[in-house]
């Protein structure tokens, strides 16, 4: 009997047998598709969303809108093509109960939206969702007239008693440990009373590119924005009050969840290519083109798309992650099989994602015979010869694509509870397998 077969939940990663040669399509991004969602709930009149990505994080935050009133009717496009989802806004109101799962965009952008609705709206979700920080949102709420029962613990459970409408104005708050809490405010700040000035006053902020997606989207749909990288105070966000616009938006590919299947190029001196790769995005998975070709491997965009080429031959790198702390599993597992080590910075507040990531990485590499130490912002990785065995996931799905990659060059890993990547990449599975196979 194999261990499998005694432990259900265990994934036998397939090994590649070869390089690697695909076309592989990436699902709608699902830091676009929530933040549309909220924008779309919260405008004036009935907008759209294309391709959006259908994964648990994003059917929660669909279901917590639907909950607050707003109509969210999926079908087919306006024209007839592809799934597009179509936004109804509506006066919001409570009283209601959401699940955010364990979803940060699901946990921390929705506070401010039913601080806007009439009556108590109670936030829950999953027993991790209960040890993720919330303070940044809570506080700011606070500060700009909501208010909010959460026993003072700064994290779920929590009930907020939203009165129609927000006073909004200035607020300073501390987002080092998530960007999430900067895009939390803005994305609702349009339909505050005064608007929002959001002030950073911690350390440096992690994830920028998240922050930028934020200020590009709410401009898109008729946002005014003031910020620091259109020449704006430094660390400060302005937004004013103003009526948003119902928008027919198509959504990204989602970069990031692309990353372990150009990884699977890199790992077996492969091609890849994904399709659609857009030439200008706010993504951060759009660094893997400048991480990975130093790495080892080369990539091409065209019209058709990304297509990323390895060699056959790994290097370790030495990189600042804070703006793309995402990728970090992934780059980790790939620095795991490289030929010379890697240092991998600026991502202490992966501490507080899904699980603890940095612990996570540096548990289950060294238990298939690597050697990562855990520093003070991120991880320091020693190539070594590695072994099958069990790679636990920690219910994180970018733990779980990590172990997949690692299972490509080495026999016998499994992965527990590879269900989890259904958090933001549907059929995960079968579209690795179905890489290996074309």
């Amino acid at each position: 009997m194999t261990e499998s077969s005694v432990h259900p939940d265990l994934w036998p990663a397939p090994s590649a047998s070869g390089a690697v040669t695909a076309t592989v399509t990436a699902p709608g991004s699902k830091s676009v598709t929530n933040r549309a969602l909220v924008l779309a709930a919260l405008a004036a009149e009935p907008g759209w969303l294309r391709r959006p990505l259908r994964s648990r994080d994003t059917l929660l935050m669909a279901e917590a809108l639907r909950t607050l009133g707003v109509g969210i009717e999926e079908g087919v496009g306006p024209d007839g093509t592809g799934e597009a989802w179509r936004i109804i806004p509506a006066r919001l109101h409570g009283p209601a109960t959401v699940d955010v799962g364990n979803a940060g965009t699901v946990m921390r952008f929705l506070p401010p939206v039913a601080a806007l609705a009439d009556g108590p709206v109670r936030f829950d979700g999953d027993r991790r969702a209960y040890e993720r920080p919330l303070n940044g949102v809570i506080d700011a709420l606070r500060t700009l007239g909501a208010r909010i029962d959460d026993d003072d613990r700064g994290c779920l459970p929590m009930t907020v008693h939203g009165g129609g409408v927000l006073d909004g104005g200035p607020v300073e708050i501390d987002a080092s440990s998530s960007s999430q809490f900067v895009s939390a405010l803005l994305l609702s700040a349009p339909r505050f009373n005064q608007g929002v000035e959001v002030r950073h006053t911690g350390a440096r902020l992690p994830s920028m590119p998240h922050i930028r997606m934020t200020v590009d989207m709410l401009r898109s749909v008729g946002a005014q924005v003031d910020e620091p990288e259109t020449g704006g105070e430094p660390n400060v966000w302005r937004v004013a009050p103003s009526a948003l616009l119902g928008r027919d938006l198509t959504v990204e590919p989602d970069l990031s969840n692309a990353q372990p299947f150009l990884a699977a190029a890199l790992v077996t001196g492969g091609r890849v290519t994904i399709p659609d790769w857009p030439e200008r995005t706010t993504q951060p998975g759009d660094a893997l083109r400048e991480i990975f070709t130093e790495m080892g491997g080369s990539c091409e965009l065209t019209d058709l798309g990304l297509t990323f080429t390895g060699t056959g031959r790994i290097h370790g790198i030495d990189v600042d992650l804070s703006e793309v702390g995402e990728l970090t599993p992934g780059i980790a597992a790939v620095a795991a099989l490289a030929d010379s080590p890697s240092t991998l910075r600026g991502v202490a507040h992966l501490r507080l994602h899904e699980t603890d990531r940095l612990a996570a990485l540096t548990k289950e590499i060294n238990e298939l015979g690597g050697d990562v130490t855990e520093t003070a912002d991120g991880l320091h990785i020693r190539p070594r010869p590695l072994h099958g065995g069990v790679f636990h996931t920690y219910d994180d799905h970018r733990m779980a694509t990590a172990g997949s990659i690692i299972g490509l060059a080495v026999d016998g890993v499994r992965i527990e509870n590879v269900g989890t990547t259904a958090k933001t990449l549907p059929d995960f599975p079968q579209m690795w397998t179905g890489m290996l196979e074309a």
